[in-house]
């Protein structure tokens, strides 16, 4: 899937960018991983009669599931328009969350979504400067949670068991390692954008020095200006933005941990409280699966965090299952068809 040209003009708002490129080969190999990882939980988990034991007065639940998806892609939407500072529209901003969610599934992690979204936000009529800092802004808050998540889980891990006893201590030093890195990455960025822009100016002054990147230097050196100017405007706003930014922010990872535990006590009961935390570890474990969309490994960490936590072993698989066709089938479709506006898009 390619998204088309766009003649561009020199007052044209949406600076001309690398128009990203999404193979059909990584749609289909990160759907493939996930198939196959559901295929094998279930198979080593499923029992006959297994759906005998299902209690009907619980199904609201998975309704429940379904909005607070909903309203996770809302905030996601809200907080873009708040970050473009009301240039985008509500249409746009939804087009925009869709299209950076089904990137993110479907592409590796070291691409990421966030070359699309950065695409798309251009073609929303935002300059490519201002769409560069709204994702950075973005990483930035979220990175924030992060190092207000870690501490939490360090605190409540001296009374509940936050990282399962199945992850050994390979695992937890893992986890350790990984939640200390995304606390010093939370640091820098916070240093780089709200504190010192110009160093952002620097390192990209001496990036575009390698031999490799000659040929783009004048651009990137623009692009750098610009993001320190944006970094400035960011800096000046007033308290009650960063408050606006961080709530949205909070409220779309609120929703993102509430998913899984309301999917799970909607088959079954369960320990509510260990629940949120083990989902919550899990989330922070997502950013260490290179896979696209994290296929084949979130399961896996699904079945290692909240796994223990459902009585029946044979509802392990359909819980997975449920969790995934909400939060990452339902997305690639919905993403597909937002996606596909920017291709008509002339």
């Amino acid at each position: 899937m390619t998204l088309p040209s766009h003649k561009e003009t020199p007052s044209s708002s949406s600076e001309a960018t690398t128009r990203p490129h999404i193979s059909w080969r990584y749609i289909a190999g990160s759907m493939a991983l996930s198939v196959a990882a559901m295929s094998i939980v279930i198979a080593m988990t499923y029992t006959p009669g297994t759906l005998e034991h299902l209690k009907p007065k619980r199904f609201p639940g998975l309704f429940l599931a379904l909005g607070v998806s909903a309203l996770r892609i809302y905030l996601g939407a809200a907080r873009l328009k708040l970050f473009s500072d009301r240039q985008l529209t509500w249409p746009g901003a939804f087009r925009l969350i869709l299209s950076w969610d089904f990137a993110s599934a479907v592409t590796p992690s070291t691409i990421g979504g966030a070359p699309v979204a950065t695409y798309a936000m251009t073609r929303e009529g935002v300059s490519l400067g201002k769409s560069t800092i709204v994702m950075m802004f973005g990483v930035l808050l979220d990175h924030i949670w992060y190092s207000l998540a870690v501490p939490l889980l360090f605190i409540t891990g001296l009374y509940f068991e936050v990282i399962p006893e199945q992850a050994g201590v390979v695992g937890g030093v893992t986890m350790m390692l990984i939640y200390i890195a995304l606390i010093g990455y939370g640091g820098l960025l916070t240093y780089g954008l709200l504190v010192n822009p110009s160093s952002l100016k620097s390192i990209v002054k001496q990036i575009v020095r390698l031999p490799l990147l000659r040929r783009v230097k004048e651009k990137a050196l623009v692009e750098a200006e610009n993001l320190e100017a944006h970094s400035n405007q960011i800096r000046s706003k007033p308290p009650v933005y960063f408050a606006k930014a961080f709530g949205l922010t909070l409220g779309m990872w609120l929703c993102r941990i509430a998913l899984p535990v309301i999917v799970i006590l909607s088959l079954l009961p369960a320990q509510e409280v260990l629940l949120v935390l083990r989902s919550l570890a899990m989330h922070l474990s997502f950013v260490a699966v290179p896979t696209p969309g994290g296929s084949g490994g979130v399961e896996g960490l699904f079945v290692l965090f909240l796994g223990p936590l459902i009585d029946r072993a044979a509802f392990i698989g359909l819980a997975v299952f449920l969790w995934r066709m909400i939060s990452y089938y339902i997305s690639i479709g919905m993403g597909m068809f937002a996606f596909s506006w920017y291709a008509r898009k002339v």
